[in-house]
């Protein structure tokens, strides 16, 4: 257990250097200040994610490699006879097909929405904000970005490589940033992009695809905002301010409801 909270406590550390210099120097929203509010909702959230929720995570995905192999719905023996970077090109453009259509659906399903609706609850992003995620999403998401390259039978640190960099670049995306990227932001998204999908509005109809625009392009969902970035974020509809709050929202639970753009203590603890 220390070993995990040091490594928690570290990889805020490390995060906070890197992504927060960024913010400071190159800012999307001027003016918007780290200690905002609901920033212990926050920290809750990565958190929870780093000690419990990426564990469980883990645990799925080895469930389902053990299943798949189980039933012979592995390709594994037939994927080895092929070079291991087209594997894992395969396998990322396939999972990343597999996450758009599972975060359209997200926004289309009420059943979904309700876990999804979680992540969007922040109105105001920034580095931290990028890890307000229900573990169910999170979990199929994962799933999604992964199930290709477990039935093509990766190795481990093809995979662990792959999530890594993913994440890093998800949580870049969320950054209080703003860069000119230019045509990388169509490979890779830019922080713009995916902004404007937190924009309040009702369930979102652009920008799905987190990482790989490429794909909302393809589907008729892509959309760049012009100008500087004004709009408001966050859910039109009533949310509650804790951690555990959100967690049991989902399952019809209603505690601590407020209404959107109710910013008013300087920093909630949850």
């Amino acid at each position: 257990m220390i070993r995990a909270l040091l490594g928690t406590a570290l990889s805020f550390l490390a995060l906070s250097v890197v992504f927060g210099g960024l913010e400071r120097a190159f800012p999307a929203r001027r003016g918007q200040a780290f200690l905002r509010s609901e920033l212990g909702i926050d920290l809750l959230f990565f958190s929870g994610q780093y000690l419990v929720f990426s564990g469980l995570s883990t645990a799925l995905l080895a469930a389902v490699e053990h299943a798949l192999g189980l039933r012979g719905l592995s390709l594994a023996a037939w994927s080895n006879s092929h070079p291991l970077w087209l594997r894992a090109v395969v396998a990322l453009i396939a999972g990343d097909v597999l996450v758009y259509w599972f975060h359209r659906a997200c926004h289309h399903f009420d059943l979904l929405w309700r876990f999804h609706a979680v992540h969007h609850s922040v109105e105001r992003l920034d580095w931290l904000a990028a890890h307000r995620e229900h573990p169910f999403d999170g979990m199929v998401t994962q799933l999604c970005q992964n199930l290709p390259g477990i039935v093509l039978g990766l190795p481990f640190e093809a995979l662990g490589s792959l999530i890594v960099l993913r994440g890093m670049w998800a949580i870049f995306i969320h950054s209080n940033v703003r860069l000119p990227l230019g045509p990388l932001r169509y490979v890779l998204g830019a922080p713009e992009l995916h902004h404007w999908h937190h924009a309040r509005v009702e369930r979102t109809l652009h920008n799905f695809a987190n990482v790989a625009p490429w794909l909302d392009l393809m589907f008729g969902t892509f959309h760049v905002p012009e100008g500087e970035e004004t709009y408001e974020l966050g859910l039109v509809d009533a949310w509650p301010r804790g951690y555990f709050a959100q967690l049991v929202r989902p399952f019809g639970v209603r505690l601590w409801d407020r209404p959107p753009g109710a910013l008013a203590d300087p920093v909630s603890l949850g």
